[in-house]
Protein backbone atom coordinates (compact mmCIF):
# COMPACT_ATOMS: atom_id res chain seq x y z
CA UNK A 1 0.00 0.00 0.00
CA UNK A 2 1.40 3.19 -0.86
CA UNK A 3 0.88 6.14 0.82
CA UNK A 4 -0.32 9.14 -0.81
CA UNK A 5 -1.77 12.58 -0.05
CA UNK A 6 -5.25 13.16 1.05
CA UNK A 7 -5.90 15.25 -1.86
CA UNK A 8 -4.12 12.55 -4.52
CA UNK A 9 -6.69 9.82 -2.60
CA UNK A 10 -9.42 12.42 -3.58
CA UNK A 11 -8.38 12.91 -6.94
CA UNK A 12 -8.66 9.26 -7.28
CA UNK A 13 -11.84 8.81 -5.88
CA UNK A 14 -13.47 12.27 -6.95
CA UNK A 15 -16.56 10.21 -8.74
CA UNK A 16 -17.41 8.34 -5.81
CA UNK A 17 -17.03 11.27 -3.34
CA UNK A 18 -19.35 13.17 -5.92
CA UNK A 19 -22.19 10.58 -5.98
CA UNK A 20 -21.64 10.17 -2.67
CA UNK A 21 -22.45 14.17 -1.85
CA UNK A 22 -25.30 13.87 -4.60
CA UNK A 23 -26.67 11.97 -2.52
CA UNK A 24 -26.64 13.14 0.89
CA UNK A 25 -27.72 16.44 -0.14
CA UNK A 26 -31.06 15.01 -1.80
CA UNK A 27 -31.90 12.49 1.22
CA UNK A 28 -31.21 15.73 3.62
CA UNK A 29 -33.35 17.56 1.12
CA UNK A 30 -36.11 15.04 0.95
CA UNK A 31 -36.33 14.40 4.69
CA UNK A 32 -36.68 17.90 5.29
CA UNK A 33 -39.37 17.79 2.77
CA UNK A 34 -37.58 21.09 0.57
CA UNK A 35 -39.25 20.92 -3.16
CA UNK A 36 -36.18 20.62 -4.73
CA UNK A 37 -35.22 17.37 -4.08
CA UNK A 38 -36.14 15.81 -7.05
CA UNK A 39 -34.50 18.23 -9.42
CA UNK A 40 -31.35 18.24 -7.33
CA UNK A 41 -31.27 14.34 -7.39
CA UNK A 42 -31.55 14.03 -11.46
CA UNK A 43 -28.88 17.47 -11.57
CA UNK A 44 -26.63 15.49 -9.51
CA UNK A 45 -26.57 12.17 -11.46
CA UNK A 46 -26.90 13.35 -14.48
CA UNK A 47 -25.11 16.07 -14.60
CA UNK A 48 -22.72 16.58 -11.68
CA UNK A 49 -21.21 12.43 -11.05
CA UNK A 50 -20.25 11.86 -15.56
CA UNK A 51 -18.95 15.59 -15.41
CA UNK A 52 -17.09 14.91 -12.35
CA UNK A 53 -15.92 11.39 -13.43
CA UNK A 54 -14.80 12.45 -16.82
CA UNK A 55 -12.37 15.24 -15.42
CA UNK A 56 -11.32 13.17 -12.74
CA UNK A 57 -11.40 9.06 -13.49
CA UNK A 58 -8.92 9.22 -17.20
CA UNK A 59 -6.63 6.39 -14.84
CA UNK A 60 -9.53 4.42 -15.02
CA UNK A 61 -10.13 3.99 -18.59
CA UNK A 62 -6.43 2.29 -18.51
CA UNK A 63 -7.09 0.34 -16.26
CA UNK A 64 -10.30 -0.98 -18.17
CA UNK A 65 -8.36 -1.47 -20.78
CA UNK A 66 -5.85 -3.37 -18.55
CA UNK A 67 -8.21 -4.87 -17.12
CA UNK A 68 -10.17 -5.90 -20.24
CA UNK A 69 -6.87 -7.41 -21.69
CA UNK A 70 -5.97 -9.49 -18.45
CA UNK A 71 -9.76 -10.98 -18.18
CA UNK A 72 -9.33 -12.04 -22.08
CA UNK A 73 -5.91 -13.79 -21.40
CA UNK A 74 -7.14 -15.40 -18.69
CA UNK A 75 -9.91 -16.73 -20.57
CA UNK A 76 -8.04 -18.11 -23.00
CA UNK A 77 -5.22 -19.74 -20.81
CA UNK A 78 -8.67 -21.15 -18.87
CA UNK A 79 -9.71 -22.53 -22.09
CA UNK A 80 -6.38 -23.79 -22.81
CA UNK A 81 -6.88 -25.90 -19.78
CA UNK A 82 -9.89 -27.27 -20.52
CA UNK A 83 -11.90 -24.50 -18.26
CA UNK A 84 -15.15 -23.71 -19.69
CA UNK A 85 -17.29 -19.76 -19.74
CA UNK A 86 -18.61 -21.48 -16.46
CA UNK A 87 -15.47 -21.98 -14.29
CA UNK A 88 -16.51 -25.28 -14.49
CA UNK A 89 -13.10 -27.44 -14.03
CA UNK A 90 -11.89 -29.66 -16.96
CA UNK A 91 -11.65 -32.72 -14.50
CA UNK A 92 -12.70 -35.14 -18.06
CA UNK A 93 -9.86 -33.04 -20.03
CA UNK A 94 -7.39 -34.02 -17.62
CA UNK A 95 -8.73 -37.27 -17.43
CA UNK A 96 -8.92 -37.71 -21.41
CA UNK A 97 -4.92 -36.40 -21.53
CA UNK A 98 -4.07 -39.70 -19.21
CA UNK A 99 -5.76 -42.00 -21.05
CA UNK A 100 -4.46 -40.38 -24.29
CA UNK A 101 -1.38 -41.19 -22.29
CA UNK A 102 -1.71 -44.70 -21.08
CA UNK A 103 -2.73 -45.44 -24.66
CA UNK A 104 0.01 -44.24 -26.40
CA UNK A 105 2.16 -46.11 -23.45
CA UNK A 106 0.17 -49.55 -24.97
CA UNK A 107 -1.33 -49.61 -21.45
CA UNK A 108 -4.73 -49.94 -23.27
CA UNK A 109 -6.02 -51.76 -25.50
CA UNK A 110 -8.04 -50.17 -28.48
CA UNK A 111 -11.01 -51.48 -27.21
CA UNK A 112 -10.35 -50.44 -23.66
CA UNK A 113 -9.38 -47.26 -24.77
CA UNK A 114 -12.58 -46.51 -26.70
CA UNK A 115 -14.74 -48.07 -23.74
CA UNK A 116 -13.39 -45.46 -21.01
CA UNK A 117 -13.42 -42.48 -23.39
CA UNK A 118 -16.75 -43.13 -23.83
CA UNK A 119 -17.35 -43.45 -20.65
CA UNK A 120 -15.80 -39.91 -20.03
CA UNK A 121 -17.48 -38.09 -22.46
CA UNK A 122 -20.71 -39.12 -21.31
CA UNK A 123 -20.01 -38.28 -17.83
CA UNK A 124 -19.18 -34.61 -18.54
CA UNK A 125 -21.54 -33.21 -15.45
CA UNK A 126 -22.52 -34.73 -12.60
CA UNK A 127 -26.17 -35.11 -13.97
CA UNK A 128 -24.57 -37.10 -16.81
CA UNK A 129 -22.49 -39.57 -14.46
CA UNK A 130 -25.83 -40.17 -12.82
CA UNK A 131 -27.41 -40.87 -15.53
CA UNK A 132 -24.45 -42.65 -17.21
CA UNK A 133 -24.22 -45.03 -13.69
CA UNK A 134 -27.82 -45.83 -13.57
CA UNK A 135 -27.39 -47.10 -17.41
CA UNK A 136 -24.24 -49.09 -16.06
CA UNK A 137 -26.37 -51.37 -13.65
CA UNK A 138 -29.38 -51.33 -15.67
CA UNK A 139 -27.07 -53.06 -18.11
CA UNK A 140 -25.02 -55.02 -15.28
CA UNK A 141 -28.58 -56.56 -14.26
CA UNK A 142 -29.76 -57.32 -17.86
CA UNK A 143 -26.24 -59.12 -18.22
CA UNK A 144 -26.84 -60.83 -14.67
CA UNK A 145 -30.63 -62.11 -16.14
CA UNK A 146 -29.08 -63.50 -19.55
CA UNK A 147 -26.47 -65.30 -17.20
CA UNK A 148 -29.09 -67.11 -15.19
CA UNK A 149 -31.16 -67.71 -18.05
CA UNK A 150 -28.21 -69.66 -19.82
Amino acid sequence: MTDSSPLERARENATEIASTVVTGVWLVALFLDFGWWLPLMLFGYVVVVPVVSMLFDEEEEETDDATETATETAREDTRARGIDEDGVTGGNADAIDRLRTRYAEGDLTDEQFERKLDKLLETETPEDAAEWRKREQERDRERALDRDRS
